[in-house]
């Protein structure tokens, strides 16, 4: 069933539960996870995550997560376990491109949480969901190439290298080459 929405526009909640983890909405009980993910040498570099940890930070980086889905930039979720529901990371689905047919996710892991395949469950669910619910016929990622655990993330979710994209984004400043990697309606492939 597809939703009707927009960019710009505010968007609905929602929540998508698998076999290992589940992806919901940012709550305050969640501020362990950005704290963690601050003391991270890479994660705050491409994320808003704060690089000095303050609770004050943290919770103003989990009400920036709720604004991206009022304001209608896309949705950002916590990746929790799916029994304790204790958050290990995030997961976006941006949609500023939806009218053309596609969209981006983008991920993270904190430390303690990496290596049991999280973040590859997490985007193969999200791949699926927006398959299923949004009018797109592409997502993509993008991937600095020596980032080889995010590279085998995308691949073990469907997801296949289009290419190199030079001095795509600035991380710290700096500009860096990203890998392009997109899956795409006709992928499709899995059931959540």
């Amino acid at each position: 069933m597809t939703i009707d929405v927009e960019y710009g526009s505010p968007l609905p909640p929602i929540e998508i539960v698998g076999d290992r983890y589940r992806l919901r909405s940012f709550r305050s009980d969640d501020l362990h996870l950005v704290e963690e993910a601050s003391r991270d040498d890479l994660i705050p570099l491409i994320t808003t995550v704060p690089r000095t940890w303050t609770p004050q930070e943290g919770m103003a980086f989990i009400d920036r997560q709720h604004s991206r889905q009022s304001g209608g930039a896309g949705w950002s979720l916590a990746i929790a376990h799916r029994d304790s529901d204790r958050a290990i990371g995030q997961i976006g689905l941006w949609i500023s491109h939806l009218h053309k047919g596609r969209a981006e996710i983008g991920y993270w892991i904190a430390a303690s949480g990496r290596g049991r395949g999280a973040a590859s469950r997490a985007v193969e669910a999200l791949s699926i969901w927006a398959f299923d619910h949004l009018d797109v016929d592409r997502l993509g990622l993008f991937i600095e190439p020596s980032n080889t655990a995010s590279i085998a993330t995308a691949e073990r979710a469907g997801y296949r290298r289009d290419g190199l994209l030079r001095s795509w984004e600035r991380v710290g400043g700096t500009p860096r080459d990203m890998w392009s990697y997109a899956r795409t309606r006709s992928d499709q492939t899995g059931e959540l």
